[in-house]
């Protein structure tokens, strides 16, 4: 026999859902059998599954321990998290509830494809190595990210290490109450602060976006963002973006069709200015750097991160690159940015 009690990670949910999570490998035929058998009780009572499990609730599950741990997945959930390669993330902040990323670029925030590794994967190594997550605790639970970055940016990823922690970085984003900022290098000279507007069409099939200035289309989501230049030269400025919203590709895109594309962009770059680059730094991606977030006013229990402002470090070429240009306007700023 085998007692389990419900977290607060738990908690709200159907006590069917939480069995098929617990007990993933099983079919839904074989739990409700349990069920009906009273093999799973739920605080001492035959249950049906319907019920609504609350925090401290007690199931216990009338079954060998080598059944449960066969249907639980164990064994090859903990060997996955084991044998991730090494990587350069590197957390800048944490408590009981929020845990804040530095992603590499190159690194995926979360799985396209079954084997794909991803932000998520070494999330969940980095609780269990640290002890704030447990390998039971994945049966019902999973700590998640709630930004995504494409692949080949860089820079800050929130995750929640708890349901409450999830739940309110969710309605951060949602509600855009958490201000997020970019820096990017772009072609050409930008010497005043813009607020552009419009549409953003994507092509499932190439996986690009397009600008356009009215909604042609029902699925056609609209957009905003706020840049302005830290330092400038002739054909190349170094700018600070305010995401208003944030939508696929949305800085490279938009940034693009107003004559300023990302330097390393393939997508929607230039190739000539990409090629400069390229042959000077052995650029391998755009500039593109999730840089800063500030929290709005927070109660309890995120006191910690209320008004807080978190910035990350740009990555080795990108600060290369800023503190190696000849700036017309804005050294001292550059520089700044990097400290």
């Amino acid at each position: 026999m085998r007692e389990i009690v419900i977290k607060e990670n738990e908690a709200g949910q159907r006590f069917d859902k939480f069995l098929k999570k617990y007990l993933s490998e099983a079919t839904g035929g074989f739990l409700y059998k349990m069920l009906r058998k009273k093999n799973i009780v739920l605080n001492g009572k035959k249950a049906t599954g319907n019920e609504k499990l609350n925090c401290g609730d007690k199931v216990k599950f009338f079954l060998a321990d080598e059944t449960i741990d066969k249907f639980s997945g164990k064994e090859k959930a903990s060997a996955r998290y084991e044998t991730l390669p090494k990587t350069s993330l590197s957390v800048l902040y944490e408590d009981d509830h929020v845990l804040i990323f530095n992603k590499p670029a190159g690194l995926l925030s979360q799985k396209s494809k079954a084997d794909d590794v991803s932000v998520v994967e070494y999330l969940i190594q980095y609780l269990l190595k640290t002890g704030s997550l447990k390998q039971e605790d994945l049966t019902t639970f999973k700590p998640s990210i709630c930004n995504r970055l494409d692949r080949n940016t860089s820079g800050l990823i929130t995750a929640g290490k708890s349901l409450a922690g999830l739940q309110k970085l969710g309605e951060l984003f949602k509600e855009r109450t958490m201000k997020k900022y970019y820096l990017c290098l772009v072609k050409g000279r930008v010497d005043k602060k813009q607020y552009i507007c419009g549409f953003l069409h994507k092509d499932e099939k190439t996986n690009t976006v397009r600008v356009q200035e009215n909604r042609l289309l029902k699925d056609d989501l609209p957009i905003e963002t706020e840049y302005e230049p830290i330092a400038w030269k002739k054909d190349v400025t170094l700018l600070k973006v305010h995401l208003i919203t944030g939508r696929t590709h949305q800085i490279r895109a938009h940034l693009a069709s107003v004559g300023h594309p990302l330097i390393g962009d393939t997508k929607y770059g230039e190739e000539k200015v990409n090629g400069r680059y390229r042959t000077k730094y052995h650029l391998k991606w755009q500039l593109l750097h999730a840089y800063e977030l500030i929290f709005p006013k927070l109660d309890p229990p995120f006191e910690a991160l209320s008004k807080r402002r978190v910035t990350a470090p740009v990555p080795k070429e990108f600060y290369q690159m800023i503190k190696e240009t000849e700036w017309e306007h804005g050294t001292q700023e550059a520089l700044e940015v990097l400290h």
